[in-house]
């Protein structure tokens, strides 16, 4: 399995956004993780311009992934500097801080996992695939996602406005409890999907790592949110009622919780 060189400027530019998460231990899987794959991105399109692989599909698909991780990014930025209670909820539940050699290889991962994830689009540019009708059913896959994900951003936000102190269980909150993670599995679906016809033979081994590795972060971001909000609510009969009908995750699927798989840390 060897990997072409412009695999490994991606993940150079994985490592050199990522690295704010040396000013802050959580940023390296937040506000770097977002900024990371908007970097990749545009680094795509720059590696393979006019010419050079783009089509109008791949065009699409590499700017999903920069708008997908500017919004991202700029979310958590905005939440971190702005949102107190943000803030509040969060001490104790991160790590403030972790030795050099921790952050390090924390650094290293997290930029190789980026990388993985958007090897889809990757290897359609670099096999010279061009577009076909998963680059599009891909892409549009995509868009669902940073609708869906942004939505529930924006719902929630307006209903902690509205009343900080109760759990959230108004319009995409009713449908799943984690419905922006739900967004996340959504948009990995869709870059996946895009390169059905242009990944090869052993390329569909990283590419699956990389989408399993983000459900997996997913799930596990799921199950640090249920602990956190049966702290905080687990008196409510409200939210207990909530809980007990409203699938953690995954639409229609009747998993209500996850807390008790301790294997899910990340």
């Amino acid at each position: 399995m060897v990997f072409p060189l412009n695999f490994w400027l991606l993940f150079a530019a994985a490592l050199l956004i990522s690295s704010i998460g040396f000013k802050k231990y959580i940023w390296f899987i937040s506000i770097g993780y977002g900024f990371s794959i908007a970097g990749e991105g545009i680094l795509m399109l720059i590696l393979y311009g006019i010419g050079q692989g783009l089509t109008p599909g791949t065009v699409i698909c590499c700017a999903l992934l920069a708008v997908y991780g500017f919004r991202l990014g700029g979310y958590l930025a905005y939440r971190e500097a702005k949102i107190t209670s943000y803030s509040r909820n969060m001490t104790g539940e991160t790590k403030e801080d972790a030795p050099l050699g921790v952050k390090a290889a924390i650094w290293i991962t997290c930029a190789l996992l980026y990388v993985l994830e958007v090897l889809p689009v990757f290897y359609r540019l670099h096999n010279g695939s061009g577009s076909d009708a998963w680059t599009y059913i891909g892409a549009a896959v995509m868009l669902c996602g940073i609708i869906l994900e942004s939505a529930a951003d924006i719902q929630k936000s307006k209903a902690k406005k509205a009343n900080p102190k109760r759990f959230v269980d108004t319009g995409l909150y009713r449908l799943v409890r984690c419905p922006n993670y739900l967004g996340e599995m959504v948009f990995w679906t869709g870059v996946v999907l895009s390169g059905i016809g242009s990944v090869h033979g052993w390329q569909w081994a990283p590419c699956l790592l990389g989408y399993v590795g983000i459900i997996y972060v997913m799930f596990s971001g799921a199950r640090r949110l249920e602990i956190r909000q049966n702290k905080n609510y687990g008196n409510d009969p409200e939210y207990r009622k909530y809980v007990k009908t409203v699938p953690i995750l995954v639409p229609f699927i009747p998993l209500y919780s996850v807390e008790k798989y301790k294997w899910m840390v990340a």
